[in-house]
């Protein structure tokens, strides 16, 4: 079994901290996008897509205990998001004009998931600011899924593209001792 070092833990929870405080603001705001995954997708492109799962699991308690409880329902939609950044961090994905696909690849699967909770839980209403939208959409006609899933994939895509954009430049100012010291390598730093 793989030994997951001290710098991995605590930056991991540096990075639920980074959602329960990005999804706080949100909501205290009443945002129609959820700055609940910052951390989750940080996590991912240090780490790789286990961790990025677990920093999505524990903000997710954490903030479902707290202060939203809605934010224990969409802790599977957090985790695949930390699962599929994961896995993109690793490819060439989230560079240049291969990030809006990126970005798109990474939303999907996870709106998707969050639609259907969203949908057949709660009827389309969260705590989300993107609640009465649904309800427009499904008072025109559309069913509760697609009334979700049309409003939350415009929402998660805009989320997710922002945070991609945050977690790269983070990234690209990394110091290279400090990269290597994360992945387990040896490193003449303090880490």
């Amino acid at each position: 079994m793989k030994r997951v070092s001290t710098i991995k833990i605590t930056i991991t929870a540096l990075c639920a901290v980074i959602n329960i405080v990005g999804a706080y603001i949100a909501l205290t705001l009443r945002l129609p996008i959820y700055l609940d995954s910052i951390g989750t997708i940080l996590s991912s492109a240090l780490f790789g897509p286990a961790l990025g799962g677990l920093t999505a699991c524990i903000s997710g308690i954490f903030s479902g205990v707290t202060s939203d409880v809605y934010s224990l329902y969409f802790i599977p939609a957090g985790m695949i998001t930390g699962l599929i950044s994961g896995f993109l961090f690793r490819t060439s994905w989230f560079r240049k004009w291969k990030l809006p696909l990126a970005v798109l690849f990474l939303t999907v699967p996870g709106t998707i998931v969050s639609s259907c909770i969203t949908a057949f839980v709660f009827a389309g209403v969260t705590s989300s600011g993107s609640s009465a939208l649904v309800q427009i959409l499904h008072q025109i006609g559309f069913s509760m899924v697609v009334s979700a899933f049309i409003v939350q994939i415009l929402m998660d895509y805009l989320d997710r593209l922002i945070t991609v954009v945050i977690v790269s430049s983070l990234l690209s100012r990394l110091d290279g001792w400090l990269k290597t010291g994360m992945n387990g390598r040896k490193s003449n730093g303090a880490l």
